[in-house]
């Protein structure tokens, strides 16, 4: 197994990041710096920063995220993070992208720098699906602006699936389907057409869902679900 998949595997960081400590010589096999590229097998002792690090089996969990909490593993202002979610036997997991504090729904948490990498690298535009609710009516019409691209914060946002569930005169909820994910982007999305976002909620990542999950519930995904991740 080359040495970056390796780490990853590991959980030490993403692959992308793990060429950059075996750049930097902070990555040892068997006493030796280790390069780009090179192989190493199981009577190999490889050690990060001096730490010995051994492949283990990865874990994988998702998570309905409530409102409420950071995705972060810690937080140094003492709010809630999701890792107060999930059980104290669950290992080096960290979530895989982000769900703001006011936003909540479908989160990945897992030990595997290579499926983290996977879903949230940009080239690999791995579609996901939220249920947003604005106050008042909106029009399949309005939401065209946003279908084809918005522009926001000095940049105009990619081309995006969006389409009415739900509407009558108190408010409208609206499935929207996008391959990228910039920070509070859909929010931004919705201002920009005079909407304000008071529900915000992840419901899918391709078509893996939520479904049978309370809030603030989690499982661990089984073996094919991985494999469906990392094939999107």
């Amino acid at each position: 197994m080359r040495i970056n998949k390796f780490l990853a595997a590991s959980g030490v960081a993403s692959r992308r990041e793990c060429d950059k400590l075996i750049e930097d010589g902070k990555v040892t096999i068997n006493g030796k710096r280790a390069v780009l590229g090179v192989e190493v097998g199981e009577c190999d002792e490889v050690k990060v920063n001096g730490n010995t690090v051994s492949l283990k089996k990865n874990e994988y969990y998702i998570l309905n995220k409530p409102k409420g909490y950071i995705c972060s593993v810690s937080d140094d202002k003492g709010r809630k993070t999701v890792m107060d979610l999930m059980p104290d036997g669950a290992g080096r997991i960290y979530p895989v992208g982000r769900l703001d504090y006011d936003s909540e729904g479908l989160l990945i948490l897992t030990t595997d720098g290579e499926l983290a990498q996977h879903l949230t690298h940009p080239s690999n535009e791995v579609p996901k699906t939220y249920l947003v609710r604005v106050e008042g009516i909106l029009n399949e019409n309005e939401l065209n602006p946003i279908r084809s691209g918005i522009e926001i914060d000095g940049y105009v946002t990619k081309k995006c699936k969006a389409h009415i569930v739900e509407t009558n005169k108190a408010f409208t909820k609206v499935h929207i389907t996008l391959k990228e994910g910039k920070n509070r982007e859909i929010r931004k999305m919705f201002a920009a057409i005079g909407k304000e976002v008071n529900l915000l909620k992840r419901i899918k990542v391709g078509e893996l869902s939520l479904r049978g999950l309370d809030r603030g519930a989690y499982r661990k995904l089984n073996k094919q679900e991985v494999e469906y991740l990392m094939s999107l």
